[in-house]
């Protein structure tokens, strides 16, 4: 969650480190922090609330040195306040530390280093951590060819338990630099007599492109001008580095006024990326070259298992939809937090795929650990390359969609609708799906990333419905079939920027417990975009009219949907039912960035909210 950066090298740390921030401040905003050493001395200063407050707090303070750690926080254990935030110094004054993770067993260590003589200033387990470490450096005797330093850290993890991604400076030590991560994500940049450490490569890609990412218990240590990668207990690791193709304009404004907005109307492209050389030859069906399991295997599969969190689940079901209806494959949905916890049975050709954009989600990470763990193949699907889930998958399918640093799934959610549909349609052609079926799906999928487009034209009327309901504080967003998880999507994304409380349901299932909260205070948002239940749907509507509610409809393009039917009507170019959740999914959210904007909400960076969700 939290955003977490190094930087150690001959140039002034602290534009660095801020510059580096800005860029992982999508991970957490309740506060921010750096330590720069200055005058042979750690110098900390913190802040409460966004990045600006710390900018501003430290325009007056020089902080002149050329290394240093910073932290921008979502909290997790301790209130929000200057004492919580990070950097952490240890009671003794000689370890300073970054953290993002929780650690399990912080009270019993806390009580422990206690006893010893330790004492702590925060609430937060974070603190604890560094004075665990300060407590094994002045244990820790000097010995040849064993660096005092590093050996502190690495001790003091083999008593975690718990998640962490970590950055650690010692006060005995100027020209060096301890990062470590389990569980949590933490990338060496490597520069031109420089190094960084951050939690994303976003926290450096403005100064190199050159990464190399850590895996669980591993261990870096910057020394002067060299580094060297361990594990905890004490290999050596051969650096496996990676060039970085983020173009720098993805993670700039350029002109939008948010980051979300530019996201959705970067969508055209991100849908063309995801489909990229992903059609074969013969136009009537996709491949994809990460799978690693052959057309024998795949046709093998009896049953898939898809998990995700947030905007993924959501991905996830309308998955399920899809490849069900055009690969007759049976599919499951499991929540990923719930998945490693359930036990549930599970056959001997079952594959399971995981969807994630960044890649880091601890649920997510720890659900396919749990897969591979009884033995089943796991696939995913990821925007994150070189992360974790990418990394220990069996196989997977890169979405291609670029940097998404608005908090909100935009880009990402439409890019795993597109890959699920791809991949639906890969796998019924290997089973019963004809060749003028599968020729139908590719050349929809083709003609999308034009209809988004067109359908990105109707931000401005979407803009004056939703100054209609800024007002609201409740709706329901319903859908049927392949529209029920566009429903959910709609709802999540309308709670997310905008706090406004909102639900989504199967269309049908409204008469079964949700009516009652139907009335003029609280509208109704359909999905109308499936044509075999368009006059069932259009029923609800009329139903949900009948009691003095309001409502919008997203409805397909070619005046099949009666005028007068709803009060505002929103209409998608129609399309075929394999793409036709993603046209719908985009007037979903624009209205919710719309609404956000309109109730003078942070749409780039919801309250409470982070990007990437590495603690559990």
């Amino acid at each position: 969650m939290c955003g977490i950066v190094g930087y150690l090298g001959k140039n002034g740390a602290k534009d660095i480190l801020l510059e580096g921030l800005r860029r992982l401040e999508y991970r957490g905003y309740d506060s921010a922090g750096i330590a720069v050493w200055e005058n042979s001395k750690i110098v900390i200063s913190r802040s409460v609330g966004p990045l600006d407050a710390l900018i501003e707090k430290t325009t007056a303070e020089l902080l002149v040195g050329t290394a240093g750690i910073g932290h921008t926080r979502w909290a997790t254990h301790g209130d929000v306040t200057e004492k919580n935030a990070h950097p952490h110094r240890s009671s003794d004054g000689k370890i300073v530390l970054v953290h993002n993770g929780v650690i399990e067993n912080f009270s019993a260590i806390g009580k422990f280093l206690s006893e010893k003589g330790f004492s702590l200033s925060s609430e937060t387990d974070s603190e604890v951590l560094a004075n665990l470490i300060a407590y094994h450096y002045a244990k820790e005797p000097e010995r040849e060819n064993c660096n005092r330093f590093l050996e502190s850290v690495r001790r003091a993890l083999l008593h975690v338990r718990g998640t962490y991604g970590i950055v650690v400076l010692c006060a005995d030590c100027p020209q060096e630099m301890v990062g470590a991560r389990n569980s949590s994500p933490l990338v060496l940049g490597i520069g031109n007599g420089e190094y960084f450490l951050a939690s994303d490569v976003a926290g450096f890609i403005s100064r190199t492109r050159d990464a190399i990412f850590l895996n669980d218990h591993e261990l870096v240590h910057i020394r002067g001008d060299d580094f060297s990668i361990l594990t905890l207990n004490r290999e050596r690791i051969a650096a496996v580095r990676q060039a970085v193709d983020w173009d720098l304009s993805a993670v700039e404004l350029n002109g939008y006024r948010h980051f979300m907005l530019k996201e959705i109307f970067e969508q055209p492209k991100s849908l063309a990326n995801a489909m990229r050389g992903r059609f074969f030859a013969d136009g009537s069906t996709a491949h994809f070259g990460g799978l690693q399991m052959s057309p024998r295997e795949l046709r093998h599969i009896d049953r898939i298992i898809l998990c995700g969190c947030g905007s993924a689940w959501c991905a996830c079901l309308a998955a399920e939809y899809l490849i069900e209806k055009f690969a007759r494959i049976p599919v499951e949905v499991e929540y990923a937090s719930e998945f490693r916890y359930r036990n549930a049975p599970m056959e001997r050709n079952t594959l399971v795929l995981i969807i994630s954009q960044s890649g880091e989600t601890l649920d997510t990470l720890a659900a396919l650990r749990e897969a591979q763990r009884k033995g089943f193949r796991v696939l995913a699907i990821t925007n994150g390359v070189g992360s974790s889930i990418a990394r220990e998958a069996d196989g997977g399918i890169y979405q291609h969609a670029g940097p998404e640093i608005g908090v909100a799934s935009t880009k990402s959610f439409t890019s795993q609708l597109c890959i699920a549909a791809l991949l639906a349609l890969h796998l019924g052609r290997l089973r019963d799906l004809s060749y003028e079926e599968g020729t139908a799906i590719a050349e929809a999928l083709r003609r999308l990333p034009q209809q988004v487009q067109e359908t990105l034209k109707l931000s401005d009327s979407i803009r004056s419905v939703a100054e209609r309901y800024r007002n609201c504080r409740d709706m329901l967003f319903l859908g049927r079939q392949a529209m029920f998880p566009i429903a959910l999507e709609g709802a999540l994304k309308l709670k997310e920027v905008s706090y406004v409380h909102a639900e989504g349901y199967a269309a049908a299932e409204m008469k079964h417990g949700p009516i009652a909260l139907i009335s003029p205070d609280c509208p109704a948002f359909f999905l109308a975009c499936d044509g075999l239940t368009l006059e069932k749907t259009i029923s609800n509507i009329h139903e949900v009219r009948a009691r003095g509610a309001r409502t919008i409809a997203v409805v397909p393009g070619g005046g099949t949907f009666p005028e007068t039917t709803a009060d505002d009507i929103i209409a998608v170019p129609e399309a075929h039912p394999a793409v036709q959740p993603i046209l719908a999914a985009i007037p979903v959210q624009l209205f919710a960035y719309h609404m956000g904007v309109l109730r003078g909400c942070n749409v780039d960076r919801p309250r409470n909210l982070a990007k990437s969700v590495t603690v559990e």
